[in-house]
């Protein structure tokens, strides 16, 4: 009996070191998270990528079937290809599906990529990275945990990615352990009606995901293009100043300044390549300098 009990336990053990965990990192936002002007043939390669499990679903809201997926499995760290767009209706073009990358040749890439490479120059910790984002969408309209219902489906999709994630990995013998949130939204909020609620909109959300992912000490990563409208718009510093507000106010949560990172010109309302790999070394920078400061 107890050379059998013996043997169950050196099994058991062996299973649990057999065991994968992995730090998991959420990328978030409307079109500067889903990377709509960093096109895929501007991205330098880098071998090293293929370390990092990468899930993603990226499009316009509301979220469809149109949107472009991993398919719901795990792939490595890698621009996201061109999807097909809606198709017409009675002849007439469909003003949607940008968020594909559907006037791309090959597709784009948001700030993940950025910061896990940096992150890679830094340590070895092995990754995981899900990214939900929706071009063109705001808190106040699509992100919002007060409102059930059409107002929070891009966040009620975020949860579903990464639960959904969460669980394929579990199959795998891979456990996540939610590291930090990534969040590049903000331009759409940046109006009259919107922008007063924003911080109390944005922190409702950042809230209700750490109680979703039962992740409390979930770090917040807050960034948002602050040349959108290319000094024009009246909104934009409000929209700063109440990420930078919910920042202080949360544990956990940092403002990632994005000031100077290249645009595309001549509206300056998205980052080109070179910019967003630039925003996504900011991130990986904040995401250290807060864990050192824990």
């Amino acid at each position: 009996m107890f050379r059998r009990l013996t043997i169950a336990l050196a099994l058991i053990l062996q299973g649990l070191a057999a065991a994968e965990t992995r730090d998991l990192i959420l990328v978030a936002g409307q079109s500067n998270a889903v990377g709509f002007d960093a096109y895929a043939e501007e991205l330098p390669a880098d071998p090293k990528d293929a370390a990092t499990m990468f899930w993603w679903r990226v499009g316009d809201p509301p979220p469809d079937e149109f949107d472009g997926t991993s398919a719901r499995q795990w792939t490595v760290l890698q621009f996201q290809p061109r999807t097909p767009a809606m198709p017409a209706i009675d002849g007439k073009k469909v003003a949607r599906q940008y968020g594909n990358f559907n006037l791309k040749s090959k597709g784009g890439f948001g700030p993940e990529i950025g910061m896990v490479r940096t992150l890679a120059t830094k340590e070895s910790r092995p990754l995981a990275v899900i990214k939900t984002a929706f071009s063109g969408t705001s808190v106040a309209a699509d992100w919002n945990v007060g409102l059930p219902g059409k107002a929070d489906a891009c966040y009620r999709a975020m949860i579903d990615e990464a639960k959904a994630a969460i669980a394929s990995a579990k199959t795998k013998d891979i456990a996540l352990r939610p590291r930090a949130f990534v969040w590049v939204q903000g331009e759409s909020d940046a109006n009259a009606k919107d922008a007063p609620t924003y911080v109390a909109n944005l922190s409702a959300m950042l809230k209700s995901l750490r109680t979703e992912l039962n992740a409390p000490d979930l770090i917040l990563l807050l960034g948002v293009n602050t040349r959108f409208g290319n000094g024009k718009n009246a909104f934009m510093p409000k929209v700063v100043d109440a990420q930078k507000e919910v920042a202080a106010a949360l544990p956990g949560a940092r403002y990632v300044d994005t000031a100077g990172a290249e645009t595309l010109p001549p509206s300056h309302t998205h980052f080109t390549a070179v910019g967003t790999l630039e925003v996504g070394r900011r991130y990986a920078e904040a995401l250290l300098a807060a864990e050192q400061s824990k």
